[in-house]
C-alpha cells in the first residue's frame, strides 16, 4: 500500500510515499478519501477540476487536500480519487491542478465512515526525492 496512517490523540494523520510527486498528491488525497469512505463504493461518474496554490510544496498539500474536501461538501459528492495534472512552481510558489473523480453522495450505496473537517498544517512533512521516494505528512481534523 502506497499510503499508511499513524497514531495521533484525536485526529488521523496520514502519509503518502510515492516514486514521483504528482504520485504523491494522489496517495495522500486517496488517504484521506478512504478515512471517510469504503472506495470501493464509488463510481467514477463526475469529475470536477481541483485548483491550488501554495508558498511550499507542503503547504499546497494541505491546500489541496482541503480544495477537495470544499468541493466534495459543497456539492454533495464522494470521490473515490484525484489524478494530479501538474504541480508547477510560481514566481509566488507552487500551482496545482488536478481532477477529482466520483459521483454523488447517495447514504444507501455509499458506507460514510469519518467525518474529516480538514487537513491541518499539524504534522506537516514533505520528503522530496530523497532515496527516489516523495514522502507526504499531515494531521486531519476529524
Amino acid at each position: 500500500m502506497p499510503y499508511s496512517y499513524h497514531e495521533h490523540i484525536s485526529d488521523i494523520g496520514i502519509r503518502a510515499e510515492a516514486p514521483d510527486l504528482k504520485s504523491a498528491f494522489d496517495e495522500g488525497v486517496s488517504a484521506m478519501l478512504n478515512v471517510m469512505f469504503d472506495l470501493t463504493t464509488i463510481d467514477e461518474n463526475e469529475a470536477h477540476e481541483i485548483r491550488a496554490e501554495a508558498p511550499e510544496i507542503e503547504t499546497l498539500f494541505v491546500e489541496v487536500l482541503n480544495e477537495v474536501l470544499s468541493i466534495q461538501g459543497l456539492r454533495e459528492l464522494a470521490f473515490k480519487r484525484v489524478e494530479t495534472t501538474a504541480i508547477e512552481e510560481t514566481y509566488e510558489g507552487f500551482r496545482y491542478s488536478g481532477r477529482a473523480f466520483g459521483e454523488k453522495f447517495d447514504r444507501t450505496r455509499h458506507e460514510a465512515r469519518t467525518e474529516v473537517k480538514g487537513a491541518t498544517y499539524s504534522g506537516l512533512r514533505y520528503n522530496g526525492g530523497a532515496g527516489g521516494t516523495h514522502v507526504l505528512e499531515c494531521i486531519l481534523d476529524v
